[in-house]
């Protein structure tokens, strides 16, 4: 039997019901102590978190980006893991294992500040749209494999005159006439039977078999976000499957959810493990892994500060900072938790990974190059490319292409559930935390009913334009909302609410006193972290460029619409600090003072853990209306 993981955490969070947002919290609500009593939630924090980065985020030097296209890369890699991901991973962890809460209620430890929680809530909402419809494309392609050849692997009856693995000749001269050369179109050429003078052709390169089978029929993708065009049905019924296999997995909660994070975080290493050792052994591997370490690293990239806000967003994404899963989750942990481990172990096991993920993925597109007798940096795409044209395009000249595509793929399926299961959990556990009692007895249709929901909302992602919207999304929601979310966690906790007295709750937490690690802790989450952070957000508000998807520039009206998703986002900031304040009793400074205080059932659940310092914490009702509920019913805490 394994044996329960530290706690790691996936990625994501859950939604806020509008209704609400206005109304005071309801008393302490952990109703986690029956998964705590069962390990559950110890094993989704470290098997989640344990995932390579699947979305258009595991970027690079574009965004959206591949994970990594060199290791000069990982120079604000590292930068952000060590000044930013580390302190906020840890921060996020011990916070919502403390008070047992999630992303929202938690600011009962700052009520001013309750709309941050609302912001990571949102972003995540638009993010766990979208993310599964890469998971949908991933279940084409694995279909799409099942076959003795694989589709892509030559021009089909799909593609067009420029499919072609060699560049492709566009025009030509021609002797028209005694003593007459023109020069026209190959096309013309060809339909008139004549010749091209030597050496006269003009090329240009021509589209991979896997850029066309990706364009024209995985995506069936239109000229822009303009022409909508009609939903491609096929991606509609995988977008479908995947909710279903989302929904199944956690209708019954962690406890149903956390027995399968065993497969989906364990059999990517597997699948990464076979995949590296079968690259390893091809012809042009090196030259692959050779690029991948750095030997032709471009460092001039890192004066721009697009890539340093990618490497932040990276971090942020790959350990769920700043997306509010972080505290949902890890608020089911057992309240002495050794989280100083779980924070350091994680963070390096998850970049590990990640660093390991690209010597397989490169020592492939390695022996790619050298089939078509290309330099790497030639055959190395970004983003989606990278995915779904460029590492199908080098399965494709695998022997026995069909097995390792299928692999692949179902690879980047299990990577893609792990988040999702956080995601929607992370749902569910906000709607847990705003009605404790309606949960305990309805947390079937309510799970299932997220899960359509969040499908009907995706819809747009999978018609003829749905490939323009999912990078709409993600250039302004992801990036800029998760900085500004995370700079103000940092003001709002260690500023505001006191970073020695958060110590100090940790501390009597875990029992424990670390003074080499709050000497660190305490010199980046006071200092070092915010001010890196606000750098980065100001500069790549400064040199912000309009987002577009292979060349193609988004409308006015997107880049619009952009904006106002991102306003949406974290307009709720003001409005909840508003509201807490119109609330309180008193002039207008002391209304900001009160709302500056912890509110009184703030705390540790459990009576024998608050000791003196929370020996006067307002009780919260009945533990049993706040246990996990599941469909064989609750378990009392013990």
């Amino acid at each position: 039997m394994l044996k329960p993981l530290k706690s790691r955490l996936l990625m994501t969070v859950g939604p806020e019901l509008c209704k609400v947002l206005t109304e005071k919290m309801p008393p302490t609500q952990p109703r986690r102590l029956a998964a705590q009593r069962q390990g559950q939630s110890r094993l989704w924090l470290k098997y989640g978190l344990y995932q390579w980065p699947l979305g258009p985020k595991a970027s690079c030097f574009s965004s959206p980006g591949s994970f990594f296209r060199s290791c000069a890369f990982l120079i604000p890699y590292a930068i952000m893991l060590a000044l930013a991901g580390l302190p906020l991973f840890f921060l996020e962890c011990s916070l919502g294992q403390f008070a047992s809460l999630g992303p929202v209620s938690v600011w009962r430890i700052l009520p001013l500040f309750q709309g941050v929680g609302i912001t990571m809530v949102l972003i995540s909402i638009f993010v766990t749209m979208y993310y599964n419809v890469i998971i949908a494309h991933s279940l084409y392609y694995m279909f799409a494999s099942f076959q003795r050849e694989l589709p892509w692997k030559t021009c089909s009856y799909w593609a067009d005159k420029t499919c072609s693995r060699s560049p492709v000749v566009t025009h030509c001269n021609v002797s028209i006439k005694l003593g007459e050369i023109f020069q026209v179109n190959k096309s013309w050429v060809d339909a008139n039977s004549f010749t091209c003078i030597n050496g006269s052709e003009v090329y240009q390169p021509g589209q991979l078999p896997s850029e066309q089978y990706w364009n024209k029929v995985a995506l069936q993708r239109s000229s822009g976000l303009d022409e909508t065009g009609v939903i491609v049905w096929y991606l509609a019924l995988c977008l479908f499957l995947a909710w279903l296999i989302v929904g199944a997995a956690l209708f019954r909660g962690i406890k149903s959810s956390g027995k399968v994070v065993y497969f989906t975080a364990i059999f990517p290493y597997v699948a990464l493990l076979i995949l590296l050792i079968q690259g390893a052994t091809l012809d042009g591997a090196s030259k692959g892994i050779s690029y991948y370490i750095g030997a032709q690293s471009n460092f001039t990239k890192l004066r721009e500060a697009e890539v340093w806000k990618d490497a932040a967003t990276q971090i942020f994404y790959s350990l769920s900072v700043a997306w509010g899963g972080l505290v949902a989750l890890s608020s089911y942990n057992k309240f002495n938790n050794n989280c100083f481990s779980d924070a350091i172990v994680i963070c390096l096991t998850n970049c590990l990974t990640s660093v390991f993920a690209g010597f397989a993925i490169f020592s492939i597109l390695g022996h790619m190059a050298h089939i078509s007798g290309k330099e790497v940096s030639q055959v190395v795409k970004s983003g989606f490319d990278l995915a779904f044209i460029a590492y199908p395009e080098a399965l494709a000249q695998l022997p026995g292409g069909p097995f390792w595509s299928i692999l692949f793929f179902f690879m980047l399926l299990t990577l893609g559930l792990d988040s999702q299961f956080a995601s929607v959990e992370t749902i569910t556990t906000t709607i847990q935390d705003l009605f404790p009692k309606v949960m305990k007895k309805m947390r079937v249709p309510i799970t299932l009913g997220c899960c359509f929901i969040l499908f009907l909302l995706g819809l747009v992602c999978v018609t003829q334009a749905g490939i323009y919207w999912v990078p709409l999304i993600d250039h302004f929601c992801v990036g800029w909302g998760i900085l500004i979310a995370a700079i103000l966690e940092l003001i709002g906790i260690i500023w505001i609410y006191g970073g020695n007295r958060f110590i100090e709750d940790i501390e009597m937490m875990t029992g424990a006193k670390r003074w080499i690690f709050w000497l660190w802790w305490r010199a980046c989450c006071f200092f070092i972290t915010p001010i890196l952070l606000t750098a980065i957000l100001i500069w790549s508000l400064v040199q912000f460029h309009r987002p577009n998807y292979a060349q193609i520039p988004y409308p006015d009206w997107g880049v619009a619409l952009g904006w106002r998703m991102i306003i949406f986002c974290i307009i709720w900031i003001p409005i909840m600090a508003i509201i807490k304040i119109i609330q309180a009793e008193g002039t207008i400074l002391q209304r900001i003072v009160s709302c500056c205080r912890p509110a009184p059932n703030l705390g540790p659940y459990l009576e024998r853990h608050r000791g003196e310092r929370y020996k006067n914490m307002v009780d919260p009702k009945k533990e049993t209306d706040h246990e996990i509920p599941t469909v064989s019913g609750s378990r009392k805490p013990e």
